[in-house]
């Protein structure tokens, strides 16, 4: 059998990824992992070091891998190592190298890039909504230096589902072949 597809939702803080994840897993039928940095910190709380980014990795990359076992034609990510290296950089300067290595190992088929047209909600988890536009050129940047696939995903509540509904069905993937999860 051959893997899922693997098409992870990134882009700053407050850009509905979330929202959009889950979404485009219920219309697909498959399965879906979480940003796990939201999960770590609502247990630890809201400051994090350095160090912190390292089981927030691999926390990550365990819920990855999970929802890829579950999933069979498809599987969504909300976020992946990406954010971790990005905020890595950005916060302290500097990043873990088993991060940036399993980031660079990682088989990402297409990035759904979230634009920044979305307003701003306030969080107890968001920081830094003053740099909303320099974060997303900053993804912009590592995606397309990566080398991988992306889509910039624009718009509001249902045209922004639309648009991306609209990426995959020119990637060739349908709701009509669901997945099981």
């Amino acid at each position: 059998m051959s893997r899922p597809k693997v098409i992870v939702i990134t882009g700053p803080e407050s850009t509905g990824k979330s929202l959009l994840t889950q979404r485009l897993a219920l219309e697909f039928g498959t399965s879906w992992s979480p940003e796990f940095a939201r999960s770590y910190l609502e247990i630890h709380g809201p400051s994090y070091q350095f160090e912190d980014l390292r089981p927030i990795a691999e926390g990550q990359v365990s819920v990855q891998n999970l929802a890829t076992k579950k999933a069979s034609e498809i599987v969504f990510m909300d976020t992946d190592l990406l954010t971790i290296k990005i905020w890595s950089e950005f916060v302290f300067g500097k990043i873990d190298p088993w991060i940036l290595e399993q980031w660079s190992r990682s088989i990402v088929d297409h990035y759904l890039l979230c634009d920044i047209d979305l307003s701003w909600e306030p969080d107890p988890l968001r920081e830094h909504p003053q740099h909303r536009k320099e974060l997303f050129e900053i993804y912009h940047t590592n995606i397309r230096e990566s080398g991988t696939p992306y889509s910039i995903i624009r718009g509001l509540e249902e045209e922004r589902f639309s648009n991306a509904m609209k990426v995959l069905k020119d990637l060739g993937h349908s709701p009509s072949s669901r997945s099981s999860s």
